[in-house]
Order: C-alpha cells, then sequence, then structure tokens
C-alpha cells in the first residue's frame, strides 16, 4: 500500500515536469510565432494550451485524493501542497504563452513587434523558455543552489523589460499607440512567465529544506 502511495507522489512529480516542458516549448513557439506573424505556428500554440490544463486537472485531482485518502503528514503534506501550488504556477505560464499566441493572431497578417525590436523580443522568449527548463530540471534533480539561481536569471528578465520600456517612452518611438499597446503587453507576458518560472523553483526549495527560498538566502549571505 505504502508502495503505490509513494508512486502516486512520484507520478505528480512527473506531471509537473511535463508540464514544465509543454510550457517550455510552448513560449519559444508562441516567440517564433509573434516575431515571424505565423498564424498556424500561433494557433497551435494556443491549441496545445489545452492539454496543459488537463494536466493541471489531472495533477490537482490526483493530489486531493492522496490527502484524503492517506492524510499524508510532514515531507509528504509538503510535497502534495507545494506540488498543488507548482501547478498552479505552470498552468498560468502556459496561459502566458497562450497570450503571446493570441497577440499573433489578432495582429495577423501583420507583425505585432516592430523591427527594431525584434532582438529585444527574441531575447526575452529565449530566456523564458530558459529559465523554464531550469525550473524542470530542479523538479526533478531537488537541486537548492540551481533553484535559488533563477531568481538572479530573472534579474535578466527585469533588465529586457526595463529596456523595451525605454523604447516605448523614448520621444523618437514612431510605431503608433496600438503597437505600444502590443509591446508593453507583450513585456508584461515574459516579465510573469519568468516570475512564474523563479517562483517553480522557489516552492521546491521550500518542498527540499522546509524553509522558504528568501529566508535561505538570507541565511546564506549572513543576512
Amino acid at each position: 500500500m505504502r508502495d503505490a502511495y509513494h508512486e502516486e507522489l512520484d507520478s505528480i512529480g512527473d506531471g509537473l515536469v511535463e508540464m514544465a516542458r509543454l510550457v517550455g516549448s510552448a513560449i519559444g513557439r508562441a516567440t517564433t510565432a509573434i516575431l515571424d506573424a505565423d498564424l498556424k505556428l500561433a494557433e497551435s500554440v494556443i491549441e496545445a494550451d489545452q492539454r496543459v490544463d488537463e494536466l493541471q486537472h489531472d495533477l490537482e485531482a490526483r493530489a486531493i485524493a492522496l490527502l484524503a485518502r492517506q492524510q499524508p503528514v510532514a515531507t509528504d503534506l509538503r510535497i502534495v501542497v507545494t506540488s498543488l501550488r507548482m501547478s498552479a504556477d505552470l498552468e498560468r505560464s502556459g496561459d502566458l504563452a497562450q497570450h503571446v499566441a493570441k497577440l499573433t493572431r489578432l495582429r495577423f497578417p501583420e507583425r505585432a513587434v516592430p523591427q527594431d525590436l525584434h532582438a529585444t523580443i527574441l531575447e526575452m522568449g529565449q530566456l523564458a523558455q530558459r529559465l523554464m527548463a531550469k525550473a524542470a530540471e530542479v523538479i526533478i534533480t531537488k537541486d537548492v543552489d540551481l533553484a535559488l539561481q533563477l531568481e538572479q536569471d530573472d534579474d535578466d528578465m527585469d533588465l529586457l523589460h526595463r529596456t523595451l520600456f525605454q523604447h516605448l517612452i523614448d520621444d523618437r518611438w514612431k510605431h503608433g499607440i496600438e503597437t505600444a499597446v502590443d509591446v508593453t503587453l507583450l513585456g508584461r507576458y515574459y516579465e510573469r512567465y519568468a516570475d512564474h518560472a523563479v517562483a517553480v523553483a522557489k516552492r521546491v526549495v521550500y518542498l527540499v529544506t522546509g524553509e522558504h527560498a528568501d529566508e535561505l538566502q538570507q541565511e546564506n549571505t549572513g543576512g
């Protein structure tokens, strides 16, 4: 009975990894779609988000069933509750990738991103994908040091977000209000996506150590 219980706990972890990989792929493909005005690719990202939602619902159902049947305590309880929170972060990440794809569809056949901002948006998309790949690795390895690194990586996303904003408020902006709104939304989508990847990693830190990541970092720096 206990073996079946721990197998179920492991399968919840496997579901989280699959969600992370799916939403990582989604943000990469959505970025390509928005930069290339690729409607077919955008539609595939929008459609694929249903699989992420299904995985979350399945994971939630299994976690709640475990809570009801096994009434886990201590570390096992922490695993179940933390997994539920991670699945919510990952589902939201999928939604954000879908938002990027929907903006592609909204502006098709025009391109939502002006040529002079392509490099910045591409970099944001690639960074978002790397962050989620690291988050997936953290779920698998339970590597606390790697988890804590994600917050530093997220600083790079914040810097890119600020760079984007500087373009928008520059007097030389010549792309109009509609494009300014689109770019503002895009920047926010990527920034929030990165925040969710960091949140997943922080939850793994809590799962492993029983301490919140911020507290652990303060201890490590003597704060």
